[in-house]
């Protein structure tokens, strides 16, 4: 039966408790403890059966039990304290005060993501990438950037993952109810529902905007499941990574186009457009038309614009990880922005070519990413040389290590992820603000201040919560997979509470090689059911019980089979080998999962192929609480103390061969159980407390908790990137955009003569032999084929020889300008040394030169090198 009205029925609350309402719609309650202690408190099974989700517990409380916490002056009080700690936050943001104080320019930055892990309730996110961008914006809001987040609402969001009774991945796609969400919907001055429209091909498409309050930031996504859009339509905000090519490339759009329009109704007016990865990327061909729409300017003149104020985070280290679209199905859903532009098919098709001149080659969404940003960047260092490489052919001839692409290494949000006790044991000892204090101030220092049997018997604590979660969660699925009794009775001894916990949680891509700890498994199952016991320290091998036990989970994406063999290999290998009560894998991976297992481990395990792992962020939250790192090294791993605060599996070789390289790497990797791991962690002392393990557990705190986490992080991203592309954008943008316009004349100049320049003649002082730090004079004849000394800057370049004749880590010097010849060539000059022996190399180049460049590369130019 179809309704004539609806109603938007919200919770009455008594007078006294109506504070709860505010406090629930802002996620500011996701990471303060006081706040969650309270929800909690009103009715703790609901709290839980809610998912953690207040306005949903607000809306199905009984009206009796909160008349009846209405009375209570405790927790009145506690309400009080609440609102308070809420009150103080919002006004005390004073980060971005102090480090832009002298900006006289309203800025604002806007963080575009296709998902965004923020709470448990809000399940609109599959794995890090998700995670990362919720910890981005709650980061924000703890540093009072002025930054919008931009996404889509999912009305079905990722799967919920449940096994058969053969342990096959099955999903179901639970309906999120924004109503019972802490979600605002977005309305107009007249009251009704603010809506946006993009052109699709024969249709408009309208999306409707809902806002998630996180902290001081404001997050607004995108919902199409409305009225008068078609079913089709409907469905482009229904699933996360869901449907085929079509679908991808709707939502791509939605994200993008309406991100950008979405942002013009709602008034703002943005500074700088960070894209996380390259969902996003249209953003960039609306932006463009925008302008050329509004003041008037050219493709070429819009661009300069766009691209100036535009950053670009790319999360993949390998090329077949990005969303790639045949250019047929580009040209259906955008070719109106080339005949807006005025480009033909194959100059709109070459914004998203890896090679231009490859016509078949497919749109890159990395590519277009790229193309229109200033500032680009990998999320780790390794990762960073990485994508150095895999994007080195979009800049012809210029050596991997000067690829314009740095890095920022991924962090994680402190107060989110940390345990409760564990946070309140660090402010005891630490003070409050230890989660936000950078690695270099003293506070640190004060981690060897934590008493051993404090920091000891808290873990046991967080271990033994870990305990009991896992044997409720698993009872409730196997109940709902209608599982026998015995096998439900048995879920409640799964685990001990004082054996050596190793966790495993990410992703079931095949890279991750969940399944490496398996590869040998007559050695695992000694490891596993305590048959080594021999190598605890003082020989207990009367004990014959586990000394370690695994706690493991995550999810494969649907499509992906091989990922669901891992997770079937994985409890096949539980049950026949009788390991139930020290394996176990938890179903329906998610946030509250992650922080249940990031406090309550003590080990984190990563087994990535080096070095397909970009960053990884678990690992960094687990070490927040203490825990030891096992890991490859790869990501954030691979920069971070890893002696001092776990152990590496290997030394970061590169392998030929997969099957070679995971025998090589699973014998390490049971090495290190059997001869550190298992003997740090059973060397008690008379009181029972491991002292080596702990000491390593304050090094895992003092070195990587000030470092990994987005304090650090969101940081990095505004001085280095936020600041400079907002500077760049009212620096194109000012007196009409006139710098726009000198600029893209300047690259039109420059382009139509920059293949004429020919360096004539190099003359060098000394022969092929001389002695470190001696002076060599060089000096170079360049025709400049009529641009002009302040158009490009002449450089020597100089470094070792590799065995294949390449100059690596070459160092670049800048040649001196000395005026004309007779014949009116330019000379350049310049004096230069060599500071080690050896075999070096020496040779010139010619690159664009302009005070509105962002980089000398920009242009994206073949850079000119003399001939050997």
């Amino acid at each position: 039966m179809q309704p004539i009205r609806t109603f938007n029925v919200s919770p009455s609350l008594p007078e006294r408790l109506e504070p709860l309402r505010t406090l629930a719609y802002n996620l500011h309650w996701d990471w303060n403890v006081e706040t969650k202690d309270l929800f909690r408190r009103l009715d703790r099974d609901l709290w839980e059966s809610s998912r953690h989700n207040p306005v949903l517990m607000l809306g199905t409380i009984s009206q009796e039990r909160l008349e009846e916490m209405a009375e209570d002056e405790g927790f009145i009080a506690q309400i009080d304290r609440a609102a308070r700690q809420l009150d103080d936050y919002l006004k005390e943001r004073t980060w971005y005060r102090k480090h832009r104080e002298k900006e006289k320019h309203q800025e604002c930055f806007v963080y575009f993501s296709a998902e965004f892990g923020l709470t448990e309730c809000l399940p609109i996110y599959s794995g890090g990438l998700g995670l990362l961008a919720g910890d981005h914006l709650k980061s924000a809001s703890d540093r009072g950037l002025p930054l919008v987040g931009v996404g889509l609402l999912y009305q079905e969001g990722y799967f919920s993952q449940y096994l058969n009774a053969d342990g096959w991945q099955q999903e179901r796609y639970p309906i999120n109810d924004f109503y019972n969400m802490p979600l605002h919907l977005e309305r107009d001055a007249e009251g009704n529902e603010l809506r946006i429209e993009v052109d699709y091909p024969g249709r408009k498409v309208y999306a409707r905007v809902w806002r998630v309050q996180v902290g001081t930031v404001p997050l607004y996504m995108l919902d199409t499941n409305i009225e008068p859009n078609n079913p089709y339509d409907h469905d482009i905000t229904d699933k996360l990574y869901g449907g085929d090519l079509d679908m991808r490339i709707h939502q791509e759009m939605m994200l993008g186009i309406g991100g950008v329009r979405m942002l013009k109704a709602l008034g703002y007016e943005p500074t700088a457009y960070h894209m996380n990865e390259g969902h996003s990327a249209f953003l960039a061909l609306e932006r463009i038309s925008i302008l050329i729409r509004e003041q008037g300017l050219t493709f070429k003149e819009a661009k300069e614009v766009v691209a100036a104020s535009n950053v670009f985070t790319t999360h993949t280290p390998v090329a077949a990880g990005f969303d790639l679209f045949p250019h047929d199905k580009v040209m259906h859903y955008l070719g109106h922005y080339a005949d807006e532009f005025g480009l033909g098919r194959e100059q709109f098709l070459a914004l998203g070519r890896d090679n231009t001149g490859d016509l078949e080659s497919p749109f890159s969404m990395a590519t277009l990413a790229i193309e229109m940003a200033s500032f680009i960047n990998g999320v780790a260092k390794l990762h960073g040389e990485v994508s150095k490489v895999l994007f080195n052919n979009l800049w012809p001839k210029l050596p991997p290590s000067e690829v314009p692409i740095t890095s920022i290494t991924n962090g994680v949000h402190a107060r989110s992820c940390v345990a409760k006790y564990t946070q309140e044991l660090y402010d005891r000892y630490l003070g409050p603000k230890w989660s936000t204090t950078p690695a270099h101030y003293p506070l640190w220092e004060r981690v060897d201040a934590i008493p051993d049997d404090e920091l000891w018997r808290n873990q046991d604590l967080c271990r033994a919560e870990l305990v009991v979660f896992v044997r409720e969660r698993l009872q409730k699925y196997l109940r709902a997979r209608g599982a026998s009794f015995t096998e439900i009775d048995a879920s409640r001894e799964v685990l001990d509470p004082g054996v050596l916990t190793i966790g495993f949680a990410r992703r079931f891509a095949t890279y991750k090689r969940a399944t490496l700890f398996l590869r040998d498994l007559d050695r695992i199952k000694r490891i596993l059911l305590g048959l080594n016991n021999d190598l605890i320290p003082g020989g207990k091998t009367a004990l014959r019980k586990p000394m370690v036990q695994f706690v493991i989970a995550g999810k494969a994406h649907p499509h992906d089979i091989p990922g669901k063999e891992m997770i079937r290999h994985i409890t096949h290998f539980i049950r026949e080998q009788g390991c139930e009560k020290n394996v176990v894998f938890i179903p329906d991976y998610d946030i509250n999962v992650a922080r249940m297992m990031v406090s309550g481990c003590d080990v984190w395990l990563n087994t990535p192929r080096r070095p397909r792992e970009a960053s990884g962020t678990s690992g960094m939250k687990a070490s927040m609480n203490g825990l030891l790192n096992l890991s490859i090294l790869d990501g954030w791993w691979d920069e971070a103390d890893y002696v001092r605060t776990g152990w590496p599996i290997g030394h970061g070789e590169f392998y030929d061969d997969p099957n070679y390289q995971d025998e090589v790497e699973a014998n390490a990797l049971y090495d290190l159980l059997e001869k550190e791991v298992i003997p740090l962690f059973y060397n008690r002392d008379e009181e029972g407390i491991p002292r080596k393990w702990v000491s390593k557990m304050k090094d895992a705190i003092r070195l990587n908790c000030p470092l990994f986490n987005t304090a650090r992080m969101v940081s990095e991203y505004a001085t280095r990137a936020y600041f400079p592309a907002s500077d760049r954008y009212y620096a194109m943008s000012a007196n009409g955009c006139q710098p726009a316009k000198e600029l893209a004349a300047w690259k039109t100049h420059l382009f139509e003569r920059w293949y004429d320049i020919k360096i004539l003649d190099i003359d060098i002082s000394e022969s092929d032999d001389v002695k470190v730090n001696q002076s060599i004079n060089v000096k170079a004849l360049v025709d400049l084929a009529g641009l002009t000394d302040s158009d490009v800057e002449v450089q020597l370049y100089k470094g070792p020889m590799d065995a294949d004749g390449n100059i690596i880590n070459g160092v670049s010097v800048v040649m001196d300008y000395q005026g004309t010849d007779a014949n009116q060539q330019s000379i350049y000059t310049a004096n230069i040394a060599y500071s080690s022996s050896g075999l070096q190399g020496l040779s010139l180049r010619v690159l664009p030169k302009h005070p509105y460049l962002s980089s000398p590369f920009q242009p994206g130019l073949q850079v000119l090198w003399a001939n050997a």
